[in-house]
């Protein structure tokens, strides 16, 4: 006779999480993105609710598109017709959409980390 512990008793009621989505985009193509398209990947083969955030800057779009027959999104920044270009290239004709994201930073402020300040001398 086996005594279960409580987390076990709880994984066994609640359905298991989804698996984690592989990421689509190597890092090298992520390098090359950047300097052959001038694109940036934000969020690469997430979930609706992933790219929709709102902690993203005003320029980002959402990517949609099939792979491997499922339907990905990415959240990328970059110009319309260069997002469509790069994926193109990738993808062929999977590429379903490209809107507008739900960002709401600056893109001047994106990333940036205010510079550290001096100890003052007395």
């Amino acid at each position: 006779m086996t005594v279960k512990t409580e987390k076990e008793v709880a994984e066994q009621k609640e359905p298991s999480k989804e698996e984690k989505k592989k990421p689509i985009w190597t890092s090298e193509e992520k390098e090359n993105c950047k300097s052959e398209y001038g694109c940036e990947l934000i969020v690469d083969n997430g979930s609706m609710k992933d790219v929709t955030i709102r902690q993203a800057p005003i320029d980002a779009f959402i990517v949609k598109y099939v792979h491997e027959g499922e339907i990905c999104f990415d959240l990328t920044r970059g110009s319309r017709y260069k997002l469509f270009d790069m994926y193109w290239d990738k993808f062929k004709g999977g590429l379903q959409s490209i809107d507008y994201g739900k960002g709401t930073i600056k893109p001047q402020s994106w990333g940036y980390t205010p510079p550290q300040q001096k100890k003052k001398r007395k």
